[in-house]
């Protein structure tokens, strides 16, 4: 098991006062069996009113009213968790789906139908060129092993680049560019399962790793897909790694653009605020 200490700060600063319209938060991470909330802080400034509800995905959403006008929005969340998920690797898939291509269940086809129409529907020629330029369109795969293709491809082939513009990269630009940022390589890796008719979602959390111990990181983004018999497995094409105790996943959604850690707008002069976002995860005795 590992505790891990997760701050992180959204600052904006506007020009003069505003009038700061709802906000919605997804800051909390998700709960369950592999992962225990052992204590949460959550500072917010102006004053305000919250209320926490669940969306259709059972992400934690913390809908946040304002009460009064500034020139500032801080928003500091501070969570200590324990993580439990410590062998990745150790899962198995059930005999019918070990060997691709497999149908899902008919029970689960209501539930997992969602998951596996594209986003980006006007994409799937160019995504579908590349599954067929890697080789995943031909021959027997394991499920396993196409998955694993599909992850280390986007991981070596792609160019990683910090992207501060809101939402994601189209999959056919990230093709066409040859980079982009986590979020876009995980909405590649999602279409891709999809054009394969495999349930896959997007993911937004945080990421223990060296540089997130040393602070001034944002949030990461990855893809979890639909595996019978071990249920929604992670996968980081941003690393080429199947995820673990390093990935603490707070929003899972069908869209990659649905879950943004901060949303919500003003009323004020057409300005565009300066904004400051600085994750922090550190390792716990």
């Amino acid at each position: 098991m590992k505790r891990l200490r997760i701050k992180h700060l959204t600052e904006y600063t506007f020009p003069t006062q505003v009038t700061l319209q709802q906000h919605y938060l997804l800051l909390r991470p998700r709960e369950g069996h592999d992962l225990r909330i052992e204590s949460s802080l959550l500072n917010i400034s102006p004053a305000y009113t919250i209320k926490w509800t669940r969306d259709v995905f059972d992400n934690s959403l913390a809908a946040v009213t304002f009460q009064q006008a500034s020139d500032k929005l801080t928003i500091a969340s501070e969570v200590v968790i324990q993580h439990y998920e410590e062998a990745p690797l150790d899962f198995l898939i059930e005999e019918y789906a070990v060997n691709y291509p497999f149908n899902y269940p008919q029970a689960e086809w209501a539930d997992l139908t969602a998951f596996q129409l594209p986003v980006f529907a006007n994409d799937q020629t160019a995504v579908n060129n590349w599954l067929i330029h890697l080789g995943v369109r031909n021959g027997h795969w394991t499920t396993f092993s196409l998955l694993t293709r599909l992850n280390q491809a986007i991981y070596t082939q792609f160019r990683y680049q910090v992207r501060e513009e809101a939402g994601v990269q189209t999959p056919a630009t990230t093709l066409n560019y040859g980079s982009g940022s986590c979020r876009d390589y995980a909405t590649l890796f999602i279409e891709a399962c999809r054009c394969l008719g495999l349930a896959s979602r997007f993911v937004s959390g945080y990421l223990h790793a060296p540089a997130t111990e040393a602070g001034n990181a944002t949030t990461h983004a990855w893809a979890e897909v639909y595996l019978p018999g071990t249920g929604w497995k992670g996968f980081d094409p941003t690393s080429g790694l199947v995820t673990g105790t390093q990935h603490i996943a707070v929003a899972v959604a069908r869209n990659p653009e649905a879950v943004p850690p901060v949303a919500g707008s003003f009323i004020g002069p057409a300005v565009i605020p300066s904004l400051i976002v600085n994750v922090q995860v550190n390792l716990l005795a």
